[in-house]
């Protein structure tokens, strides 16, 4: 018998149909005799529609009370559930983030878990039931409900599922696990039936939304066994295949070392690309501008400095789109005045493009292979970044597609098994 917490996201608990049926699958795993605690967020477009009311009394919701609002969209969904379950006849007991003992910082709309008191759980648990936890909450040292930022039901699933020393924390989504690329880009893209931490990790970071970055770090931290898979599969397929169906995020020493030199490609659209031109190239320079920056609790991604050409040089970076104005606004104002660059521009219409793979460890040229590869597409390489398992680049926002359709030919995805 194992125990295996189950996470449902907005869409899968979208409706109440969907609802019973997130009901009907929890119970076949119990019904194979494993212990199931099951985890849910709000049902899709709920939290948008509490904020949004939010905003309608106060345009910049006090952030105490707006989690206080946001909280109870979960809340809905927990007792739902559980109704589903003992209409059913499944022996079954809800509970808020409050309830169960998620204990979380003060940050509010974007607390971290400190730990969870899993006492209740595991009664509820030895005594035949499943046990409905809301995700995305929880509550600080005073007694304040808090949220756990967007993507927290992912990261509440993953530190259960640690508290409790789960056997494997399943995520239901609605994708039937991690593709090679976005396939709604390449067609072709091919399911893999396993990846690891790392991978993950980097693809989460570098744009991929099958999960959140923080439930992957912290599955990682934890050494939690993920599991993603489709919740819109029919709910009565085997387990078995059930389990095939979906993509294993596991450790490296788990898996056959013989593994493929890019596991996967992933893109973000939403990148801008800043350049103080003429910064004069003494010490302390580079924290001089980004110092400004972080200061606005903007986010920086990559950053490049050219040479030194008479005493001057040229340093770029990337910011979120959505930060693009803000970035420009500061650099011109403040810190083109105090350090006597020449000039800041900025390209809004930018994208990231990456390669990510344990196998780059063991195989050169790999970061040829991508640079001759889009070389032959006639598309220019802005910037690069690159660490031990991935190599990114920053090219024109047109190019994004054909830029990762020509990457996944090159290096063999659409070959790869599990699809």
């Amino acid at each position: 018998m194992a125990l295996i917490v189950q996470k449902y996201g907005g869409t899968s608990v979208g409706s109440v149909e969907r609802i019973k049926n997130v009901a009907r699958r929890a119970i076949k795993w119990a019904g194979a005799g494993h212990q199931v605690v099951v985890v849910v967020s709000a049902m899709s477009g709920e939290t948008n529609r509490l904020i949004a009311l939010a905003r309608e009394i106060q345009p910049e919701p006090d952030p105490r009370e707006l989690d206080v609002v946001a909280a109870t969209g979960e809340q809905v969904t927990i007792g739902l559930l559980a109704m589903a379950l003992k209409s059913l006849g499944q022996p079954a007991r809800s509970y808020t983030g409050f309830q169960v003992g998620v204990h979380t910082d003060s940050s509010f709309t974007k607390a971290r878990i400190e730990s969870i008191d899993e006492q209740r759980i595991r009664a509820d648990l030895d005594q035949g039931m499943i046990v409905v936890v809301a995700g995305f909450q929880g509550m600080d040292a005073q007694g304040n409900i808090t949220t756990l930022g967007r993507g927290g039901s992912d990261t509440s699933g993953v530190a259960l599922a640690a508290a409790l020393g789960a056997d494997e924390c399943q995520i239901y989504t609605d994708v039937d696990g991690v593709y090679t690329t976005d396939p709604r880009v390449v067609p072709e893209a091919s399911k893999l039936p396993s990846i690891t931490f790392e991978e993950m990790l980097e693809m989460a970071s570098l744009g991929s939304k099958v999960l959140q970055i923080r439930s992957v770090e912290f599955a990682g931290k934890y050494r939690v066994r993920l599991r993603v898979l489709s919740s819109l599969t029919p709910w009565d397929i085997p387990l078995e295949q059930e389990m095939r169906s979906g993509t294993l995020i596991t450790f490296e020493e788990d898996q056959n070392m013989e593994r493929a030199v890019v596991s996967g490609i992933a893109f973000a659209r939403d990148e801008a690309k800043i350049t103080v031109v003429g910064v004069p190239d003494r010490p302390g320079i580079a924290y001089q501008i980004l110092s400004a920056v972080g200061q606005a609790n903007i986010e920086v991604d990559m950053i490049v400095q050219n040479q030194s050409l008479a005493g001057f040089t040229d340093f770029s970076f990337t910011v979120g789109r959505n930060d693009y104005a803000r970035t420009l606004a500061i650099l011109k104002n403040e810190v083109q005045a105090h350090i006597g660059a020449k000039d800041v521009l900025g390209d809004p219409k930018s994208c990231k493009v990456s390669i990510v793979g344990v196998g780059m460890r063991s195989h050169a040229g790999v970061a040829s292979t991508m640079f001759r590869t889009l070389s032959e597409e006639g598309i220019n390489i802005q910037m690069i970044s690159t660490s031990e398992i991935k190599v990114s680049v920053l090219i024109d926002e047109k190019y994004l597609e054909l830029a990762v359709r020509a990457l996944h030919r090159a290096f063999d995805l659409d070959a790869q098994p599990g699809a």
